[in-house]
């Protein structure tokens, strides 16, 4: 089953939701964002959250030793690049994390995603690459560029409830990331969340 990501959470209501629709992984950002959250906000947030759920963490070009500290707090599960991350801080993270890591690139054309599925990470994200912004754009991108790759993968960029179906059996993702697609005036909505859930796996919306 194809599982969900929901990213940028920043509020006590957004881990309500989270915790209540049981997306398989939700998202903390700690680059510049609107979306933007402090290691102290982030543990506050993952104290509240079901240990179900695995939390993944945000970075753009950020000090190892500051992804380290978060990684090695347990306020995050996976760690997500989302900046011009080499190989080399990739392998340098390696050596003092044990978690996960995912590898985000805003694509521009398949051979950046075949190089991209080289590098030493368990996942991808494929985005849609916006001028001047790292993600969380709303903007999508030629699914058809995806060319085929060993190394499961996250879609993100422009998805919605309207737009899913058609990605996921398009592309056949190992997981879905929605941040923008489920905000209404820039917060998480627990109604587009529901009817993402709903979408995917069927889930009801609670009436508690």
């Amino acid at each position: 089953m194809t599982k969900l990501k929901l990213c940028g959470l920043r509020r006590t209501e957004d881990i309500i939701y989270a915790n209540r629709y049981k997306p398989d992984y939700i998202g903390f950002i700690f680059a510049e964002s609107r979306r933007r959250v402090t290691p102290e906000q982030a543990a506050e947030l993952k104290a509240l959250l079901s240990p179900e759920i695995r939390a993944v963490g945000v970075f753009v070009n950020a000090p190892i030793e500051e992804v380290s500290a978060l990684c090695n707090s347990g306020v995050i599960d996976l760690v997500q690049l989302h900046g011009d991350e080499s190989e080399l801080y990739m392998r340098k993270l390696r050596r003092e994390i044990t978690l996960p890591i995912i590898k985000a690139i805003r694509v521009q054309t398949p051979e950046q995603i075949l190089r991209a599925a080289e590098l030493p990470c368990e996942l991808l994200l494929l985005d849609a690459y916006t001028q001047g912004q790292r993600g969380g754009s709303g903007s999508t991108f030629d699914h058809s560029m995806i060319p085929p790759i060993g190394k499961p993968f996250f879609l993100a960029g422009g998805l919605s409830a309207d737009t899913l179906p058609a990605a996921i059996a398009a592309c056949r993702p190992y997981g879905i990331d929605i941040s923008s697609g489920v905000e209404t005036d820039g917060y998480k909505d627990e109604y587009k969340i529901c009817a993402i859930t709903r979408l995917m796996r069927g889930v009801e919306r609670s009436n508690a």
